[in-house]
């Protein structure tokens, strides 16, 4: 048995030993807030989301700007009507060039354009429609950036919480272990002195084991909670973190809290909603004729990047896809498909996030009552332990007895942070749900 005991000091110290080895780092929440803020992952993503919906809109200017086109041909050719049509724009037509042999039989001549284009759209009500789509998306998507920030905040509040409760049952437990090997120190003496059977003071030392495994787990969980607030600030060093903020019952005003159509993910929903609106007005629009202007400016020449002749044309077009073989029919019942199912999908997020209110509101109260009962039954089993403890070191008390009454306040200790925890994460969750 002590070949036992002197294995579990070992492996006691050992655990210390490590988890002092490792680099212990302070930090506030506040501090971990402003680091996710600027380096967390999925913020980037939804960022770069953004961008390339705000991408798509720019690409609309495309109804109201021109397209210009600038281009330089060579070719050479004894067609005769393109031998012909060349010499013409080269501005080098002779009598000769009209003998018949010629005509039919012409040499091969060179020519080269340079050629500037623009197209100017006039009427495009379509595309009109689509720009306003891409619009309703771009904000949509700044919505859901917006959106994310706000579940990131949260989830520190979390991660941060579930870093204060894992020290918290590590300080628990570290002094449920020293009062354990103090316990069995007196239990030690009382076996010399015989007041105390063997099995006594076996049970002590089962009950010093028990805390040891019951501090190794705690530690490994501050481990996680370190790795995992880590993982958030996309710190890739894991060193080990050590709240400066400490554990306590946080306070919220509970009264007329709703869920809001100005809370930025429904907005974003809504927005989408407008979105797929927009397209399936432009899907009927698409039947309509379109006016565009166009005009083209042109240099000729036998000889390359010379400019001896030009001319310019210009003009305007009304065009109308009269039918596309029932294409834009489909289309537009599509697109009024989707928007109507847009609409469903608001609904029933809205009215989900309703239900996740009800819900939360309930798992308050009950946390509030919980948080009172806990606190009341830890006064409790405090000077139950206290008690029991001084008729212990007077020989008045079993040791089984003394063994529970020190069990159950280490249990109630570790409950008490617990319901702490599950208490302010509840209220963080109901500001997360109601904010505007």
């Amino acid at each position: 048995m002590k070949r036992i005991t002197i294995i579990m000091i070992c492996l006691t110290l050992f655990s210390k030993l490590s988890l002092q080895a490792q680099e212990q780092v302070a930090i506030s929440k506040q501090e971990v807030l402003s680091r996710v803020s600027e380096h967390n992952t999925s913020i980037k993503i939804s960022e770069e989301d953004f961008n390339q919906a705000k991408a798509d809109f720019k690409q609309t200017n495309a109804v109201f700007f021109p397209n210009i086109t600038a281009s330089h041909t060579a070719m050479a050719t004894t067609n005769p009507l393109m031998a012909f049509g060349s010499k013409l724009n080269q501005e080098i037509l002779t009598q000769n060039d009209f003998n018949p042999a010629l005509l039919n039989d012409p040499s091969q001549i060179e020519n080269y354009t340079t050629k500037f284009e623009i197209q100017q759209p006039l009427i495009n009500v379509d595309g009109m429609f689509q720009r306003k789509a891409a619009k309703s998306k771009m904000e949509a998507m700044a919505l859901q950036t917006e959106r994310i920030q706000e579940y990131l905040a949260f989830e520190v509040d979390k991660a941060y919480m579930q870093l204060q409760l894992a020290y918290k049952a590590v300080e628990v437990l570290e002094k449920a272990l020293e009062s354990a090997h103090a316990n069995k120190k007196l239990a030690d003496n009382s076996f010399k002195q015989g007041y105390l059977q063997r099995a006594d003071v076996l049970n002590v030392e089962v009950r010093v084991t028990e805390v040891q495994n019951q501090l190794q787990s705690a530690k490994s969980n501050v481990q996680n909670a370190s790795n995992y607030l880590s993982f958030l600030m996309n710190d890739d060093t894991y060193v080990m973190y050590r709240p400066t903020d400490e554990l306590e019952v946080a306070t919220m005003e509970m009264k007329d809290r709703s869920i809001s159509e100005n809370r930025s993910d429904i907005k974003a929903m809504a927005l989408a909603s407008e979105a797929y609106e927009s397209m399936n007005k432009a899907d009927k629009m698409a039947f309509l004729p379109r006016l565009n202007a166009f005009g083209s400016y042109e240099l000729y020449d036998d000889q390359i990047f010379q400019a001896d002749a030009n001319g310019y044309l210009f003009g305007a077009q009304l065009s109308w896809d009269i039918f596309q073989g029932s294409k834009r029919f489909g289309k537009a019942q599509k697109s009024k498909s989707e928007f109507e199912k847009s609409k469903l999908e608001y609904q029933q997020y809205v009215s989900q996030s309703q239900l996740e209110l009800n819900k939360a509101k309930r798992t308050f109260s009950d946390a509030e009552n919980k948080l009172n009962l806990t606190t009341l039954a830890l006064e409790q089993s405090e000077e139950a332990l206290r008690i029991r403890t001084n008729r212990f070191k007077e020989g008045l008390e079993k040791t089984s007895d003394l063994l529970i009454a020190e069990t159950k306040y280490a249990q109630k200790q570790l409950e008490y942070y617990q319901t702490i925890f599950e208490y302010n994460y509840v209220q963080a969750y109901l500001q997360f749900l109601t904010k505007e």
